[in-house]
């Protein structure tokens, strides 16, 4: 059980530092979410915005960090 109760804690420490991550990445000036690819939608009082070019982006990027995480850790 120890090591289930620390894996749970290292998850949910990646996590809170993924989302404060993402707070200040917005406000640097990358362009992420505004790729070409991204959908916008403007309608009168609706608004649909989907950004799959940077969900793309960003999940190769988190692929390579923990594929390189997981080859140092062994």
């Amino acid at each position: 059980m120890d090591s289930i109760g620390k894996s749970l804690i290292f998850i949910g420490f990646f996590i809170i530092l993924i989302g404060i991550l993402l707070l200040f990445i917005e406000k640097l000036p990358l362009g992420l979410g505004k790729l070409p690819g991204d959908i916008l939608i403007k309608r009168d009082n609706f608004t649909f915005y989907f950004p799959l070019t940077t969900s793309i982006i960003l999940s190769i990027l988190l692929t390579l960090i923990l594929t390189l995480i997981s080859k140092l850790s062994k």
